[in-house]
């Protein structure tokens, strides 16, 4: 498509605090586009959660524009086109797996046997067929971000916005999940906006990396990310992969 998925112009935040003003992003101009699965990379403090919660109208910058689809941030929320996963997978505990991927159908007034259709086609997009009948104590922390994904899915969203939502997990189980992430992704077909400090998880996972730069927060670079798909875990050891990472971490010395 011509138009981007999604278009940031100039955009600056600032946060008033009782004794003083934050600036925690400065100045981000940058478009994605419909489909493409992106990392916004950098250090803690960079402003990548901001910039995430701007895209998802969840606060307004001081400064710029944002467009979604051509049309307003907001007007994208309210058309539902946002599925969102945070860093805690926030489920219910008191609801059973199927009944926290089922909620936001419940909260659209979806028929039932519709909504247990969509639910049973969540769950085996993620793997937890098994487990639907479980309560999140009872799943391991992987298991419980599947859960999120799947609801965030439920809407069948274009656009997936996911806010570090691997940093919890240990690296084993981490990157299991960023190679069944790939896999969801390939077969929804959402735009995908990922937030990460880890440099090899935005190599692996992505088509561009947006790095930014140390508070405040400015885009620093875009790397493109020319590894073929699917991603497999032997990438991570080869050569392509080590300049790729080089490669951002020259991007990050020369803000």
């Amino acid at each position: 498509m011509n138009t981007p998925e999604i278009k940031l112009e100039r955009v600056s935040m600032l946060y008033q605090t009782d004794s003083t003003e934050v600036l925690a992003v400065q100045d981000v101009t940058l478009d994605i586009k419909q489909g493409e699965f992106v990392s916004l990379l950098g250090p803690s403090g960079c402003g990548k959660t901001t910039l995430l919660r701007i895209m998802a109208d969840l606060i307004q910058p001081t400064n710029g524009e944002i467009k979604v689809a051509g049309e307003s941030a907001r007007a994208a929320r309210l058309a539902q086109k946002y599925g969102i996963v945070f860093q805690s997978p926030v489920l219910y505990d008191w609801r059973k797996v199927k009944q926290n991927i089922n909620l936001p159908l419940e909260m659209i007034g979806m028929k039932k046997s519709e909504r247990e259709d969509r639910v049973n086609a969540l769950l085996e997009l993620v793997g937890l067929e098994d487990f639907k009948e479980k309560y999140p104590w009872q799943l391991s922390g992987g298991m419980q971000q599947r859960v999120a994904i799947a609801r965030a899915l439920a809407m069948e969203p274009e656009i997936l916005l996911m806010d570090e939502p691997f940093s919890a997990l240990d690296e084993f189980t981490r990157e299991h999940l960023n190679e069944e992430l790939l896999s969801i992704w390939s077969k929804v077909g959402s735009t995908v906006v990922f937030v990460t400090h880890s440099i090899s998880e935005s190599i692996f996972l992505s088509d561009r990396v947006f790095v930014l730069s140390p508070h405040p927060g400015r885009l620093s670079s875009v790397v493109d990310i020319t590894l073929p798909r699917p991603r497999t875990q032997e990438m991570r050891n080869s050569p392509e992969f080590f300049q790729l990472i080089a490669d951002i971490r020259d991007s990050f010395e020369g803000v």
